[in-house]
C-alpha cells in the first residue's frame, strides 16, 4: 500500500508540474508552487526529484515514450514503406493535438530555461526520428523513394509536422481550412516529395 501511495504522489507531482509548465511557464515553476498546488511540503517533492530540471526531464521522457509507442504502433499497421511513413506522419500530428501539454514541454518549451538535456536522454529521444528514418530507408531500398539521407529526411518531416501541430494548437490556421484536410495534405505532400520520379528520354525518330 505504501509503495502505491508513493507512486500516486509521484504521479500527482508530475501531472501538476506538467499543467503548471504549460500555464505559467518554466521560469515560474518551482517546487514550492507545485507543493502548494498539491497540498504537500516542498521537501516531499525533493524526495522524488533533485531539482525542477530533473522533474522536467522526466516529463520529457514520458512524452518521448508515449510518442515513440504511438509511432511504432502506426508503423506496424502498414506494410509498404510509403504507407508506413504516411501513417507515422499522421500519428505524430495526432499526438501533438491530443497531448498538447506533453508536446509543448517536449518541443516548445524554451531551451535556454533548462539546463543541458542529458546525453543519454537525448539518445533515447532520437528514437522518434530513427523510426521515421527506418521507413524512409526501406522506401529507398525498395525503390519507392529517391536516394537521400534518411535521417535528414526524417528531420525535415519533423520540422514540417511540428509546424502543422503548433499552428493548429495555437489556432493560427485560417478558419476556412478544415484541419483534417490540412493534416492529410501536409502528410501526403511530404511522403510524395520523397517518391522516385520516372524520367523518360525522348526517342529520335
Amino acid at each position: 500500500m505504501e509503495m502505491e501511495q508513493e507512486k500516486g504522489l509521484k504521479r500527482l507531482i508530475l501531472d501538476t508540474a506538467r499543467q503548471l509548465l504549460t500555464t505559467t511557464g518554466y521560469a515560474q515553476l518551482s517546487m514550492r508552487n507545485i507543493a502548494n498546488k498539491i497540498g504537500y511540503s516542498a521537501t516531499s517533492i525533493y524526495l522524488y526529484f533533485e531539482s525542477k530540471d530533473d522533474l522536467v526531464h522526466e516529463l520529457i521522457d514520458e512524452g518521448v515514450d508515449l510518442l515513440h509507442a504511438r509511432l511504432t504502433e502506426a508503423d506496424s499497421t502498414a506494410t509498404s514503406p510509403d504507407g508506413r511513413l504516411l501513417a507515422m506522419c499522421r500519428e505524430y500530428v495526432s499526438f501533438g493535438m491530443e497531448r498538447p501539454e506533453y508536446y509543448e514541454i517536449m518541443y516548445v518549451l524554451h531551451p535556454e530555461y533548462i539546463k543541458r538535456y542529458p546525453a543519454e536522454k537525448y539518445r533515447k529521444a532520437r528514437r522518434i526520428l530513427e523510426v521515421i528514418a527506418s521507413a524512409i530507408e526501406d522506401g529507398i531500398d525498395s525503390g519507392v523513394f529517391e536516394e537521400s539521407d534518411s535521417m535528414l529526411a526524417a528531420n525535415i518531416a519533423w520540422t514540417q509536422l511540428h509546424g502543422v501541430v503548433t499552428l493548429l494548437t495555437s489556432e493560427r490556421v485560417d478558419k476556412r481550412i478544415d484541419p483534417n484536410i490540412l493534416i492529410d495534405s501536409a502528410c501526403s505532400h511530404f511522403v510524395d516529395s520523397l517518391r522516385r520520379t520516372t524520367s523518360t528520354t525522348p526517342q529520335n525518330n
